[in-house]
């Protein structure tokens, strides 16, 4: 049985990271899907497939993603093939497409990742992926709210990674899910 993660939360929390170490400390059970970026390949963060723009519009028209979206001058999907199979697969979306992805992937869970605005701050500088400005800019995306009636799990990941994964493990678990928190 599939068991459909959109992980999310603001630039900077720690998602991706989160995300890889929960797939290599239980590699039987958890896996996640690359997406596809109008991003250079080389850009670092996170694993993706780097496409031009063309290219992604090409895939989107031949219906090659569950999700897609645009994002901070960026295009991102989520490959449909990469959905399937069993165990639970997680993957990065962001907070705007919720509502689309609950219609559409029924039984999807949703894990809000998040931390202080002090550590987001610190966390995108130090990436170095952005100018001082779409830093700012995505600061103050920080706050978005997600979907009314969207329910999920908070994971706040102000600290170690290691104890940010254990927060996560701990949010993956379905005997321990609970309501939405606002």
């Amino acid at each position: 049985m599939t068991r459909l993660v959109a992980v999310v939360g603001p630039s900077g929390a720690g998602k991706d990271t989160l995300m890889a170490m929960a797939c290599a400390a239980q590699p039987d059970r958890i896996r996640a899907t690359r997406r596809v970026i109008t991003r250079p390949a080389d850009a670092g963060g996170e694993d993706f497939d780097g496409v031009t723009p063309a290219e992604f519009a090409r895939r989107q028209a031949a219906g090659e993603f569950a999700l897609h979206w645009h994002a901070h001058g960026l295009d991102y999907g989520i490959p449909a093939g990469e959905l399937a199979g069993p165990g639970t697969v997680l993957f990065n979306a962001s907070r705007a497409i919720l509502a689309e992805a609950a219609a559409r992937l029924p039984g999807l869970t949703v894990l809000l990742v998040t931390a202080p605005a002090p550590v987001l701050a610190a966390r995108l500088a130090e990436r170095g992926r952005e100018d001082a400005a779409d830093r700012e800019r995505r600061l103050v995306r920080a706050g978005f709210a997600l979907p009314e009636g969207i329910a999920h799990q908070t994971v706040i990941n102000d600290a170690s990674a290691e104890i940010g994964l254990a927060r996560f493990l701990a949010a993956l678990q379905p005997a321990t899910s609970l309501p939405a928190r606002s």
